[in-house]
């Protein structure tokens, strides 16, 4: 990392940042060796220091294709975002907090995906979870990244 200074070092803050973003920007490795990079929504999951995202789409798709293909991912979500500039300076940039790192795509077990639905469901509708149509589940892919290194970063304050 470049900017040393600006480096999440706690991991508690790195996971606290995960939890305030409201999407996740995962880049798997396209056929023609261009990434392929999709905006998800997700649920984390922090068992001692090792995390796991957790996400779901259409059972069919490029993506899918993809994953199978090549489970290998990076992932990076961000937040806090704040336009800073000096009148003074006249200079401008731009304040926030993120979260990066890689690891590997694994479709979840049948018998975890209504657990992992719920748990999408409650993160996105805070104050009341709406019931969901189990019907939908034999056409849903309910997968996690289990990540396997990560990193933060956050830019705060005046110019």
């Amino acid at each position: 990392m470049r900017r040393t200074d600006r480096e999440i070092k706690e991991f508690a803050e790195i996971v606290r940042v995960m939890e305030e973003c409201d999407v996740v920007h995962l880049a798997l490795n396209d056929t023609d060796g261009v990434p392929y990079v999709l905006a998800l929504n997700f649920v984390p999951e922090v068992e001692g220091e090792q995390v796991t995202l957790y996400f779901h789409s259409a059972a069919q798709g490029h993506k899918n294709e993809l994953m199978l293909r090549d489970p290998r991912a990076a992932f990076e979500m961000d937040c806090e975002h704040q336009v800073l500039y000096s009148p003074e300076k006249k200079y401008c940039s731009f304040g926030f907090a993120s979260v990066m790192g890689k690891g590997r795509l694994e479709k979840v077990p049948d018998e975890r995906k209504t657990e992992i639905m719920n748990r999408l469901m409650a993160r996105y509708h805070h104050s009341q979870v709406p019931a969901w149509n189990p019907a939908a589940l034999p056409n849903t892919w309910v997968y996690c990244l289990n990540v396997e290194s990560l990193s933060g970063k956050r830019r705060k304050g005046s110019l």
